[in-house]
């Protein structure tokens, strides 16, 4: 953790200490506490457990970050009981306005201390007991689900077959370092949307920068949910939001697509929305490059720093089978190789003994060293690089790329320096203008950051670049360029549930690789 995210968790601790003590101070004279405790952290609420006879264990606690400040929260709760304050409406005094409240507590006249006694024999009454207990789970929840794993369901085939749509995932947000929310102010448990409506869940009165506590690079290979990077300004209509991205709508009406330019010129019809960089749709594909990577595709294959890489086990991949002549067994096709000869989005005949299958790398591998087949190759995308202009990240004239024959793209990697030139200024502007929030024009081939000529850059985040499994079915990298390392959600470790018209028994429980 860098020092000065440290700093900044004992700052807020501190405050939480000493901003309530000279309120605290006169509340400690009326139960015979000397006024100076009070201004001592630790010791002040180590004095409040005590004559609340509570357990004092608690005051260890409060050294935790984040989960620290709601214990302190609660010993403060606790303690105004003493002075007879039990309400739901005093204890939200406490929670949110503690420095003025004490302050009305302990010079007010008409109130006094209690014995622990008298407390003990107050009663809640239901209703209490309900709300309370809810605003713990709602509290206790939501730190687990900022801080620790979140919940996490599949909902498209792009990274078939290593997960599937209806895959329910837990994942891990301590393995890259827990990420502090930069839109604090939400309603707990829901995301960007409030469901049922366009409404955002979120305010953005007041947003935090940045900060990932005790941070871990991702690895390549790695599977990873990220906020999408090209979803921070989306359509906020169905079947738009990051499904059909606004950046790419723009650049279609750019190029004359007349359906892309009656949608952008009708803002009632397709509103738009703004999100926070966290409050972007989450996504999950598997990290191909890494910060300092050179990346290639060549034929279908990735290559990082000139070396091939290998197919992860379970990516679905189009390949050319040519069988030995006999004909294709439905039941060993499904069993051995996982797929469906019935389903022509699976099998398809391309010639005499000859077929265009979906399999996956393991499968692939399996029937090249089986007797079924004669030869197995792998099928790449025939369109040619013009048919993906304006479609394929950088969007440019200058680099003629297609799905299975794109780059190289050298991976921007945190504090190295990159000499900005005409050819690679598409590729790293929005880097620099809109992840790294610069000022960057290109005037006649003349760079100027944040007002002033520069020939260099120096870059203030690690980048990734993620493709999903499903190759010739995923909307990543290769159409939005690079996801910077303050979008990384975390890890998906667990598939705790899996349906497909009812469970798929084998997939519960299943690990994620």
């Amino acid at each position: 953790m860098p020092l000065q995210h440290l700093l900044t968790i004992c700052l807020i601790s501190l405050l939480l200490f000493l901003l309530p003590s000279f309120g605290l101070a006169k509340m400690f004279q009326k139960a015979g506490i000397p006024a100076w405790k009070a201004f001592v952290p630790f010791y002040n609420t180590w004095m409040m457990v005590t004559i609340g006879k509570r357990s004092r264990h608690w005051v260890l606690w409060q050294a935790m970050p984040i989960v620290g400040w709601f214990i302190t929260i609660s010993i403060y709760i606790e303690f105004v009981k003493l002075f007879g304050k039990f309400s739901l409406g005093q204890h939200i005094l406490v929670t949110f306005f503690s420095p003025v409240y004490f302050l009305y507590l302990g010079y007010s006249p008409h109130i006094y201390y209690r014995r622990v006694a008298d407390v003990q024999r107050y009663q809640k009454s239901t209703w209490r007991e309900w709300v309370d207990a809810a605003v713990f789970a709602t509290i206790a929840a939501t730190i687990i689900r900022s801080f620790i794993f979140e919940a996490y369901a599949i909902p498209t085939g792009s990274m078939e077959k290593t997960l599937l749509i209806n895959d329910y995932l837990f994942v891990n947000k301590v393995s890259y370092g827990p990420r502090i929310p930069n839109s604090p102010l939400a309603i707990p448990f829901i995301h960007n949307y409030i469901p049922g409506t366009t409404l955002k869940s979120y305010t953005s009165l007041f947003q935090l920068g940045y900060v990932r506590w005790f941070a871990s690079p991702v690895r390549r290979g790695d599977v990873v949910v990220f906020n999408m990077p090209a979803g921070d300004t989306v359509i906020n209509k169905e079947d738009f939001q990051t499904a059909r991205p606004y950046y790419d709508i723009k650049r279609a009406a750019a190029l004359g697509d007349e359906n892309a330019q009656s949608i952008l010129s009708n803002p009632k019809e397709y509103p738009l929305a703004v999100h926070a960089f966290d409050k972007t749709d989450n996504y999950v594909k598997r990290c191909t490059g890494v910060a300092g990577d050179s990346l290639s595709i060549r034929k279908g294959y990735v290559y990082i720093n000139g070396i091939k890489q290998q197919m992860p086990s379970q990516s679905q991949m189009l390949y050319q089978v040519f069988t030995r002549g006999q004909q294709l067994d439905e039941d060993v096709m499904k069993e051995e190789y996982a797929i469906d000869v019935s389903d022509p989005a699976q099998v398809t005949a391309t010639g005499e003994n000859a077929f265009a299958m979906l399999l996956t790398a393991e499968a692939a591998e399996k029937m090249e060293n089986s007797r079924l087949a004669e030869e197995v190759k792998l099928l790449t995308d025939i369109r040619g690089a013009s048919q993906y202009k304006g479609i394929l990240f950088p969007y440019d004239s200058i680099h003629q790329w297609s799905l299975d024959d794109y780059g190289p793209v050298w991976i921007p990697k945190k504090g190295a320096t990159l000499s900005i030139t005409k050819e690679n200024y598409p590729i790293y502007e929005r880097v620099i203008r809109v992840y790294e929030q610069n000022q960057l024009e290109n005037k006649n081939n003349r760079f100027y950051l944040n007002g002033k000529e520069a020939a260099f850059y120096t870059f203030k985040m690690d980048y990734y670049w993620m493709m999903g499994d499903n190759r010739h079915n995923s909307q990543d990298s290769r159409f939005w360029g690079f996801v910077p390392e303050d979008r990384i959600v975390g890890k998906p470790s667990l598939i705790w549930f899996s349906s497909d018209n009812g469970p798929r028994w084998n997939r519960i429980f299943k690990t994620i690789k």
